[in-house]
């Protein structure tokens, strides 16, 4: 079996020739996005938590790749992370036709799959509501975020049940109908899937998010890949609130990948000094995020996320730092369309909200106004 190191390495060398050079038309082209997703997938990296057995091994690698892919581009980044997630729940899924359908073909991109279900984190009313009916589920509601419109062919859906918990099944990403008897159910109406146009972003526009809409949708029992417990999101949200950190320390390589190459460009010594001290805080955040999740299974657990709420918005704050230090360099350069200083900035955006939950908003916001200096 490939070694991790020789695994990144392969990585790395395919993100430093091919989707550097395009990162630019990677952010906004959604054709650009895609072949540098299968790039990925040519080099069986698109499914790392099922293609390594170990579990340790599993996160380890994955959240360096993450880290990895997302200095080289946040829209390919954040598009895989979908799709590695996907993966990830599959093969822990029971459904062993599920698994035999998809598993082989997943870290290869022969399929593809998106996620959708942030929606359960919300409060109050429920977003997408399921049914138990003959045969499976009846699914009603709206997905207000579904990523890779035209690039994923189908993607996980999480629906809330009446009894609290939730039922994750796969559906088409594309315009859908159903039509016949839903199992001799003569209540069953027609079934459909609709989408809105591709949101307009700020960044990463190639990553094609749209909006759901299910009306009626019949979920079959062989398409269920797991139902979960009533507040089990919530406390996989808890767990795993570090995950997202990674997006944003490869963002502040990515910044200083920028300032780096403006030391040589302008030769001055305050630019050499400020890329310094950054380098030095992004390799301290970076240590002490991995060990507290290496410390994560043997520490209570209030304790611990209170903590790793402080570090991942820390790598927050730092991104966005390291981001507007990019923009400075650079000058007005920076606010050209096609500049990398201001798509790491725009990048540093969408890495502040990815995953967020409402604690994770506040711990940003202690962090973001927090005073340095006294007067």
């Amino acid at each position: 079996m490939t070694s991790q190191q020789q695994l990144l390495e392969q990585a790395e060398s395919y993100l430093r020739a091919e989707v550097a050079p395009k990162a630019e038309a990677i952010d906004r082209d959604m054709l650009a996005l895609y072949q540098a997703l299968l790039g990925l997938g040519d080099r069986a990296l698109l499914a790392l938590k099922v293609t390594h057995n170990s579990s340790s091994s599993q996160e380890t690698i994955a959240h360096r790749f993450k880290e990895m892919v997302a200095r080289y581009s946040g829209a390919l980044a954040f598009l895989q992370t979908q799709h590695q997630s996907a993966s990830a729940m599959l093969a822990s899924s029971k459904n062993r036709g599920l698994k035999q359908e998809y598993l082989d073909r997943l870290a290869t991109g022969d399929r593809l799959l998106g996620i959708a279900f942030s929606q359960l984190r919300r409060s109050g009313e429920p977003m997408v509501k399921a049914w138990p009916v003959n045969g499976g589920y009846q699914i009603d509601g709206q997905v207000p975020w579904v990523t890779g419109f035209g690039i994923f062919e189908e993607f996980i859906l999480g629906a809330q049940l009446p009894d609290g918990r939730a039922v994750y099944g796969i559906v088409p990403f594309s315009e859908s109908y159903q039509e016949g008897d839903r199992a001799s159910n003569s209540s069953w109406k027609l079934g459909r899937i609709l989408f809105t146009p591709p949101m307009s972003l700020a960044a990463m526009q190639s990553s094609q998010t749209v909006s759901a809409q299910l009306e009626s949708w019949f979920l079959t029992q062989d398409r269920i890949v797991v139902i979960r417990p009533p507040g089990w999101i919530h406390e996989q949200d808890q767990k795993n609130v570090l995950n997202a950190s990674f997006f944003a320390l490869g963002c502040t390589r990515a910044a200083l990948d920028i300032i780096e190459a403006a030391i040589h460009q302008k030769q001055l010594t305050f630019i050499r000094q400020a890329f310094e001290i950054f380098d030095r805080e992004l390799r301290q955040c970076r240590s002490a995020i991995f060990k507290a999740i290496d410390k994560r299974e043997s520490s209570e657990l209030n304790a611990w996320y209170t903590q790793a709420l402080e570090l991942r918005a820390w790598a927050i704050e730092l991104a966005n730092r390291c981001a507007h230090a990019a923009v400075t360099v650079s000058s007005g350069a920076a606010n050209s369309n096609h500049h990398a200083a201001g798509r790491v900035y725009r990048e540093a955006l969408v890495f502040t909200v990815s995953g967020q939950t409402t604690a994770v908003m506040e711990q940003t916001l202690q962090r973001l106004t927090r005073s340095r200096y006294y007067r």
